[in-house]
């Protein structure tokens, strides 16, 4: 069956490392593989036994990083790239793979649901980074583990647990922190507290973060002065819009917001074998503005007076029980949840009083988890099933600001009923040689994925189906190895697929965000994606101070889904928003090769002292039929950029980010801690770039996104025991620049202090 990527003759039955511990154990340092232990398949596992490429990011370096969001944290690695559409958005990119092709989980519960869309998500921003235990981010295909979507991987983001008592009198654990950053005028308060008994423990946490109007850099290259300026914006007063100039054209007018998070956790240990917990999370960023569309221009001046994401909420509630030696397993999980969601899209185009368009969307999703884990001498056995139902609720409607009268409007997705459906069978196999230099893991996993969409209301795009069915099968595996060579070499392989089912998004009906004028309508005809990826990496310490790591990684990405152009009713163009547009639809028509590679450097200099570096290389591209004409940016003689049509064997893969990584100079003394960091990225030159994908060259350059070099500093001092002061410069030298594919400009230099007290 050639969707199964190989058959793993050893594996019996299903899964991997789906990592949900709760433990807090702090793994934030450059730690050794030893210490580092990492959650397979809901249960414990030394990273140095697993074959797929992991980091982990800790606690302690969480806090020390003090990011402004989750997307922050992750770009501080040097190792994930990071885009954004807004300062209210972070869409993570996994060796070139995005959005609804990389996997999101908190606490072991999915996070990506039937409307994750393939284009940016702000979605990582909605988990509360200050209540993170940790953070771990899988690189490669992870649908053995998690399931569909992990195309090029999964981040799984660990919050904090309350702690039981070691006594059985109360203990009481806690922090609480204020943080101010001049870039933004950014105000964040946080307070945590945990109190524990025996058997019962206790977990509350708050959230509140107040972002101002992002200031870019200042320094601007040389060949693009004001790039990315903010020259005008619109303002409505007395209901009536106006074009006005923007005093300080470095001010991104209208890309700040709010937001609100709330943890709460209770413990329960009934006896030495069995404990229960309830986990119940609340986030909910209020408008968030869309930046990037609210610098669109159309007919010469600026397209919209309003384009924002009203508030987005999400209320995760989940029961875990966790049991040792049951039913004759060595250990048993069970995760039921429930997620509540709901995001919308809130627009006015410039001067359009009759023309206020609001888009709702309710997701509800219940899911449940359950597998044993069997240690039979050197093999240990992991099985399990697992299951989604999403449930998604569309409606909309255009209002008039000057009436208030409200009329129909097309909905984002159908305005029936709209049902996805996840069903899995799962098992992950570990043997451990006796002699310590070989670890084997091997895993299959079986899903079933049911879609059932229809349309109420037909009468805005007169379609021909209202109604898509989709059963998908998808069989995915993995198998690879780690072998010691040596107590200074080790050595990892790793053979994978991955898969990612259509969903609700890629059957919406949206406007492309090019300059073309092009709607894109649904297409129930698509089938799964897939990728099949190889895995080669060597870990060589010289010596006891010095270490390094490289990684390289080939993937072959079939059946892809890409907006191409479609015909609805037998046209190619439709009238829509009062425009006359192309018609695209998704379709299976891409077929992508993908390698690249990641590099690391760890020195300890001296006690305390130490320097790290990382750098990240990926290149993509999809395959083309020779005999048609594609549309590509060709470099002219005279050293300008041009779109063409011409006949290409391949053309760029969307979502590759350029060159990036980190140095870094960390000192480490036990009253204090100071860092000096770089980040950079390297050119993203317009003929690197998709035309017809999410590249957004229309915020670029005319040459495309230039490289950059940004220089950090922070530093932590500890007061007291209980009292911890951090101060740090972003952005020292005022650099002016944008991530790739951003339509928003990263913040100038940036002063900040945070207030710790934990107890």
């Amino acid at each position: 069956m050639k969707k199964i990527f190989f058959v793993v003759p050893f594996c019996t039955a299903l899964t991997a490392y789906s990592q949900t511990t709760n433990t807090t154990k702090d793994t934030t340092q450059s730690l050794t593989l030893d210490e580092v232990v990492i959650s397979a398949s809901n249960f414990t596992e030394r990273k140095k036994n697993i074959a797929q490429i992991i980091d982990v990011i800790g606690s302690k370096k969480i806090a020390q990083t003090n990011a402004q969001n989750t997307g922050d944290l992750l770009v501080n690695t040097g190792k994930v790239f990071v885009q954004k559409s807004q300062q209210g958005g972070s869409s993570p990119v996994l060796r070139g793979f995005e959005a609804s092709r990389v996997l999101l989980v908190i606490d072991g519960v999915r996070m990506n649901n039937a409307i994750y869309r393939a284009g940016h998500l702000q979605n990582s921003i909605t988990v509360d980074q200050n209540m993170l235990s940790r953070v771990e981010v899988l690189y490669g295909p992870s649908s053995t583990i998690y399931g569909g979507d992990a195309l090029g991987g999964a981040i799984h983001l660990v919050t904090k647990s309350p702690a039981l008592s070691p006594t059985g009198k109360l203990h009481t654990t806690g922090s609480t922190f204020l943080r101010y950053s001049s870039v933004n005028n950014e105000k964040t308060m946080h307070a945590d507290v945990s109190m524990g008994g025996k058997k019962l423990a206790w977990l509350q946490s708050y959230n509140f973060s107040d972002f101002g109007d992002m200031k870019m850099g200042s320094n601007y290259p040389d060949k693009y002065p004001n790039f990315g300026s903010r020259d005008s914006f619109v303002v409505t007063n007395n209901n009536v819009d106006e074009i006005v100039v923007n005093g300080d054209p470095k001010v991104q007018k209208f890309s700040g917001y709010k937001q609100w998070d709330i943890t709460q956790k209770l413990l329960f240990k009934q006896n030495e074998r069995i404990s229960h917990l309830l986990n119940v999370q609340f986030s909910n960023p209020n408008n968030v503005p869309r930046y990037d569309r609210l610098q669109d221009i159309r007919n010469g001046r600026l397209r919209y007076a309003e384009w924002f994401y009203g508030p987005q909420k999400r209320l995760l509630t989940a029961y875990e029980l966790n049991g040792n030696h049951l039913l004759g397993f060595d250990g048993i999980k069970l995760n039921i949840n429930y997620q509540d969601i709901e995001e919308s899209r809130q627009t006015r185009d410039f001067r359009r009083y009759d023309r206020f368009d609001s888009r709702v969307e309710k997701v509800k999703v219940f899911g449940a988890t359950i597998s044993g884990r069997k240690i039979m001498g050197n093999n240990e056995l992991t099985i399990g099933a697992d299951m989604q139902l999403n449930d998604v609720k569309s409606s909309a409607f255009r209002k008039s600001i000057l009436t208030g009268e409200e009329t129909k409007l097309d909905t984002r997705y159908p305005d029936g009923r709209n049902r996805m459906n996840y069903f899995a069978l799962f098992a992950q196999h570990v043997f451990k040689a006796a002699n310590g230099k070989l670890v084997i893991n091997d895993g299959i996993r079986l899903q079933l994925v049911n879609l059932k969409s229809n349309v109420l209301d037909n009468s805005f795009f007169h379609l021909p189906d209202t109604a898509a069915k989709q059963s998908n099968f998808a069989g995915t595996g993995n198998i690879g190895m780690v072998y010691t060579a040596s107590k200074n070499t080790t050595l990892r392989a790793t053979l994978s697929s991955g898969f990612r089912v259509p969903n609700l998004d890629d059957l919406k009906i949206f406007e492309s965000a090019t300059s073309a004028k092009q709607v894109v309508v649904p297409n129930s005809n698509i089938k799964p994606e897939y990728t099949y990826n190889l895995d080669l990496a060597i870990e060589e310490k010289l010596g006891d101070k010095i270490s390094v790591d490289l990684t390289g990684f080939y993937t072959l990405f079939r059946n892809a889904i890409v907006k191409a152009p479609y015909q609805l009713n037998g046209q190619d163009s439709i009238i829509y928003n009062g425009t006359k547009s192309q018609v695209l639809a998704s379709q299976n028509s891409g077929k992508a090769n993908l390698y690249g590679f990641t590099a690391g450097l760890n020195v300890e200099i001296f006690t305390g002292f130490t320097l790290s570096s990382t750098i990240s290389y990926t290149h993509g591209r999809y395959k083309t039929d020779v005999s048609k004409t594609s549309q590509v940016y060709e470099k002219q003689p005279n050293g300008t950029y041009q779109l063409v049509n011409k006949k290409v064997s391949s053309i760029p893969l969307d979502h590759i980010p350029p060159v990036f990584g980190k140095t870094s100079f960390n000192y480490q003394h036990k009253l204090f801690n100071t860092e000096l960091t770089v980040l950079y990225n390297g050119w993203k030159r317009l003929d690197m770039m998709n035309t017809a994908g999410e590249d957004n060259q229309q915020y670029a350059t005319a040459d495309g996104f230039p490289a950059w070099t940004m220089v950090n500093w922070r530093g932590n001092v500890k007061l007291t025991k209980s009292i911890l002061f951090q101060l740090g410069v972003e952005n020292i030298f005022d650099r002016n620049y944008r991530y790739f594919a951003s339509g928003f400009s990263a913040g100038g230099r940036n002063f900040f202090a945070t207030a710790r007290v934990t107890w």
